[in-house]
């Protein structure tokens, strides 16, 4: 079996691009021996894992929406969904945002200066991230305070110290960990230092468990 699985990381080695690439997925869970890659890490395409007889391995797709369950074998990681050899692989379509805009900072800035009384409903600027869960999953790199103002009503602005435990590999604040949600169908813009991003949460968001790429907002 071994000889087998090294027969398999050599083929894929042939047909794996040879330069990094944008990542193309993050991993939502591991379980039991899985090589090359830990619980929300990023991977590009190409990315070659390894999992043992008994290991497990979720990934979540960042443009096509994939979350692949992968239990065995080995794991070439693919721009949209996965190649697996020795393995096998569960896929169910999850909501989330294939197609996000990160506004400008100039356009960040212009949502952030526009009250609720001037955004009439349906009005919200058009290029926005859109989360599928009420507790997002912030990337917030390098610490300080993250702010959450809602800009299309009028609602407390939350103000985040990123320290503690809700953080989560200490760059990823969690909102479901510290237990803070946000109102379905409201329109926000997240602040950290000198990063802006405009986001909306979707009206039909619930406080139930939603994957990981559906709530994730990566505040870069």
């Amino acid at each position: 079996m071994r000889s087998l699985i090294g027969a398999v990381v050599g083929l894929f080695c042939l047909t794996a691009p040879a330069v990094a690439q944008t990542p193309a997925a993050i991993v939502e869970d591991v379980q039991g021996q899985v090589d090359g890659v830990e619980f929300m890490d990023y991977v590009a395409p190409g990315k070659i894992i390894k999992l043992g007889p008994k290991g497990t391995l979720v990934l979540g797709y960042l443009k096509s929406c994939w979350r692949e369950t992968i239990s065995g074998g080995v794991v070439l990681v693919g721009a949209e969904q996965s190649t697996v050899q020795l393995g096998d692989v569960q896929r169910v379509k999850v909501p989330c945002d294939a197609g996000a805009v990160q506004l400008s900072e100039r356009e960040a800035n212009q949502s952030a200066a526009t009250t609720f009384r001037t955004v009439k409903p349906g009005g919200a600027p058009k290029k926005l991230t859109t989360l599928y869960g009420v507790a997002p999953l912030v990337e917030a790199r390098g610490g300080g305070t993250l702010t959450i103002e809602r800009i299309d009503a009028r609602e407390p602005t939350l103000t985040v110290p990123l320290t503690g435990d809700p953080m989560v590999h200490g760059k990823f604040y969690d909102f479901a960990r510290a237990g803070k949600t946000l109102t379905p169908g409201g329109t926000y813009l997240a602040s950290l230092g000198s990063h802006r991003l405009t986001f909306r949460v979707d009206a039909q968001a619930t406080s139930s468990s939603t994957p990981i790429v559906g709530r994730l907002l990566r505040l870069e």
